[in-house]
């Protein structure tokens, strides 16, 4: 689901995301709001802007965050550290300023997807060859010995394991691993 009061950048951020399946697309918090007290109702992920008609972000996601478990992304011009804590307190999973790379956007939102689907399976292994990577226990071995990784390596080997195929600039695997405001440089 998507709430924004820009319905074209909400088109724009999901064509973006590649995003497969049903999108729910919303231009007023209330009708979010309607549709999840409604049983059947379920999203992967939310995307939520804090400045919206009726009622702010801060408070649907506050509404929201006890009868939904998918993450809950704010995309918004709110620019203060107290609009930040404010939004993860409310149950937040990531909180993006505008104006966004579109290209990250679909990176933290892929990294969001992929961490539920990691959560909703009892144990996700691929094997590349001798290299066997379980996603779930966080561990790679080759021919059955096991490699030494830091969080921050399994995170890159992850990154690039599930996106076969794809090719990342170092800048786009910094801001996917580390964060937008992570500490460090992609020198790193």
């Amino acid at each position: 689901a998507a709430v924004q009061s820009n319905r074209k950048l909400t088109e724009d951020c999901l064509k973006q995301c590649g995003s497969a399946g049903e999108i729910a697309a919303y231009t007023h918090s209330d009708n979010l709001l309607y549709d999840i007290t409604e049983d059947g109702f379920f999203f992967d992920l939310i995307l939520l802007d804090i400045n919206m008609p009726q009622i702010d972000g801060i408070e649907v996601c506050r509404a929201i965050r006890d009868r939904v478990s998918c993450p809950i992304l704010f995309l918004t011009a709110r620019v203060e550290s107290a609009d930040k804590i404010a939004g993860f307190q409310a149950g937040a999973d990531d909180y993006i300023v505008k104006p966004f790379d579109l290209d990250q956007l679909a990176a933290r939102v892929a990294a969001h997807l992929r961490r539920e689907r990691r959560r909703s399976s009892p144990s996700a292994v691929r094997f590349f060859g001798e290299c066997v990577v379980d996603y779930s226990a966080r561990t790679v071995t080759i021919q059955g010995q096991g490699v030494s990784l830091s969080r921050r390596e399994f995170d890159i080997l992850e990154l690039l394991s599930l996106s076969a195929g794809q090719v990342f600039d170092r800048e786009r695997i910094y801001e996917t691993v580390w964060g937008i405001d992570g500490e460090g440089n992609s020198d790193t």
